[in-house]
């Protein structure tokens, strides 16, 4: 029986676990540049219920010129709508056996083995995070977050949000095949071809001060933007973007005004081959359930299996990716690299 009832000072793992639950949130942005982007402008935003709705201005009113004694027009118009995601729950696993515990005891001798716990759990976490991010939301059964599969699809026909987008065309997002949509420019992605396609794309979602902010680019697009470059003319991003990061940036300069590149390439990466998302982060948001946004699922050390001298704990997060306006999103992407 534990001689005070706060379970904070009862705990092994939570201790370790508390002392890292305002990073885990940073841990995932820092190594995943649209996240971190969207945490920047304060797009990380909670939500309460059992779905997450998002409102959607779907019309505006129209302008009306008269003269003199004309008459004005004000009929009924519907101007917003809702749609709504399912939150999706993940969880992060840490558990030590009562002899790892019990063989690390004395002073500074247990750290060390919950901070491997803690490093693997956290890599776990970020990697999960990013596979998910450009997955469709079928990953795990359709347990796994909506991400750009679903939001910037490559058939931008799909039911999202609970809209249907075959049907109502104002849902959908751009998409845009490198193999037969720019003729007039040609069907590679090369040095001489990269600028003009993008150029082209970002002309098409763009509207004012509305446009694509962020371009994230897989390993053969940011190979052709970058050799379209050369070292004094190359634009690097601010010092405010991901490029903060370390994550390898240029800024885009074009009909749509600026926007930052991101290489989204890499060992083990989880970016589509040969495709570029054209993305207008303002209307994203990363929406999460305030009583589970990297928290424990557990109190004090977590849960004691049955006939196990074990402690198990998880890191958990519920919500979903969701978007406001698909018009300045869109994909691009090469159907046949090799023609």
């Amino acid at each position: 029986m534990p001689i005070n009832d706060n379970v904070h000072y009862q705990q092994v793992l939570s201790m370790a676990l508390e002392d890292r639950s305002t990073a885990w949130q940073d841990l995932v942005s820092d190594n995943i540049p649209l996240f971190d982007v969207l945490r920047r402008k304060g797009l990380w935003e909670s939500y309460s219920g059992p779905r997450i709705r998002q409102t959607l201005l779907i019309d505006l009113p129209g302008i009306q010129w008269y003269r003199d004694y004309d008459f004005l027009q004000n009929a009924p118009r519907e101007l917003f709508n809702d749609a709504y995601w399912t939150p999706k729950q993940a969880a992060v696993p840490i558990s030590l056996s009562m002899t790892e515990i019990l063989n690390n005891r004395g002073e500074n001798q247990l750290l060390p083995v919950l901070r491997e716990y803690i490093r693997a759990a956290e890599t776990g976490l970020a990697q999960g995070l990013d596979a998910a991010l450009y997955g469709d939301g079928t990953g795990a059964g359709g347990k796994a977050l909506d991400g750009l599969g679903a939001a910037v699809p490559v058939t931008p026909t799909n039911l999202y949000g609970g809209i249907n987008r075959s049907t109502e065309t104002i849902w959908q997002t751009g998409s845009y095949d490198i193999d037969s949509d720019f003729p007039d420019i040609g069907t590679q992605l090369d040095a001489t071809t990269v600028k003009p396609i993008f150029d082209r794309v970002m002309g098409q979602h763009t509207r004012g001060n509305n446009a694509p902010d962020l371009i994230l680019a897989s390993a053969q697009h940011w190979e052709a933007y970058a050799a379209a470059t050369v070292a004094i003319q190359r634009i690097n991003t601010n010092e405010g973007g991901v490029g903060r990061l370390g994550f390898r940036t240029l800024q885009y300069v074009g009909p749509g005004g600026r926007a930052e590149i991101v290489w989204g390439g890499g060992r083990g990466t989880n970016m589509p081959n040969d495709t570029s998302f054209f993305l207008n982060t303002d209307t994203l948001r990363m929406r999460y359930n305030p009583e589970r946004n990297f928290d424990t699922l557990f109190s004090g050390d977590g849960a004691k299996p049955i006939n196990q001298d074990a402690i198990a704990q998880f890191v958990g997060w519920m919500g979903n990716m969701t978007m406001t306006n698909p018009v300045f999103h869109a994909r691009l992407y090469d159907s046949d690299p090799a023609n």
